[in-house]
């Protein structure tokens, strides 16, 4: 108990605290310019948002409104499944950060990194805590955490890709890895949308088919396109890839991150693949 919180609220609020602090340290020394700094920014806000969203709407009792109304599942199972992210999230954004900015003299970027390992610290004690309580749902199973988890490695590998095409000619375009690109760009919204198809209760109303079908043509179109990527972007990449002496060591490291994170993604789609061809055989 904190001041007379619950555990849950004061989780909350020490998680606003330590990603608050993690934003802010970056923020006064001006704007971010490199895209992984970008995305640890985006992470930090976004895991405030969700604690100060879910912390009003849990005070208020406005969750148990949404629950009956809007949710298909539990409250728990979105407050986990959002805790599973942000906690995934926070943890990408403490390796990045200690990896590309922290040195031993940098004790600003030393003290940003240890508020943001505090706050991954309090979402994975937070969801602990709520898996613990076996809500029954989406997001808090394994289907969803596979489906949020593509979102995210998708997330990271457009980190990576800006990163290794920022600062380099135009003209450096490879058809190859502009396809790769495509395939991300494409695969992506779907992935996305159906997310919240799981959740709102008024989308069953709008569905003119099984969802499980519409995630089996998503997943084996997705898995095709992963394929060739996985194939495409080594081959170009590697091929294409030339040195120099300022920027070689940085760009084979974004080549290396997008041909691993390629690789899990794909891993990923084909897991929901047969996932969702499991729980279709089921019904049948």
């Amino acid at each position: 108990m904190l001041f007379g919180l619950s555990l849950s609220q004061s989780f909350r609020i020490l998680q606003m605290v330590f990603c608050l602090l993690a934003l802010i340290i970056p923020m006064f020394r001006g704007t971010m310019s490199s895209p992984y700094g970008i995305w640890c920014e985006f992470v930090w806000v976004f895991g405030f948002i969700v604690a100060v969203v879910v912390f009003v709407m849990e005070k208020c009792l406005v969750d148990k409104l949404i629950e009956l109304l809007v949710l298909k599942h539990s409250w728990n199972d979105l407050s986990c499944g959002l805790n599973l992210l942000s906690s995934l999230m926070l943890l990408s954004a403490c390796l990045i950060y200690c990896t590309v900015f922290v040195c031993t003299t940098c004790i600003a970027d030393i003290i940003c990194a240890i508020a943001s390992i505090l706050a991954f610290g309090v979402y994975v004690a937070e969801t602990v805590m709520l898996k613990r309580k076996c809500p029954a749902g989406y997001l808090s199973s394994l289907r969803g955490i596979l489906r949020f988890s593509q979102a995210f490695v998708a997330c990271l590998i457009f980190t990576a890709v800006y990163s290794y095409f920022k600062g380099v000619e135009n003209r450096f375009r490879p058809g190859g890895l502009i396809w790769c690109i495509l395939v991300y760009v494409v695969c992506f919204p779907p992935t996305v949308v159906v997310i919240p198809s799981h959740l709102q209760k008024c989308v069953d109303l709008l569905r003119c088919c099984d969802l499980n079908k519409l995630e089996l043509v998503l997943d084996a179109v997705a898995v095709s396109l992963y394929v060739s990527a996985a194939v495409i972007w080594p081959v170009f990449g590697y091929k294409n890839y030339k040195r120099d002496s300022k920027t070689h060591d940085y760009r084979f490291h974004d080549l290396n991150l997008v041909t691993v994170l390629t690789y899990v993604n794909l891993g990923l789609y084909l897991a929901d693949l047969i996932w969702t061809l499991i729980v279709l055989c089921k019904k049948n």
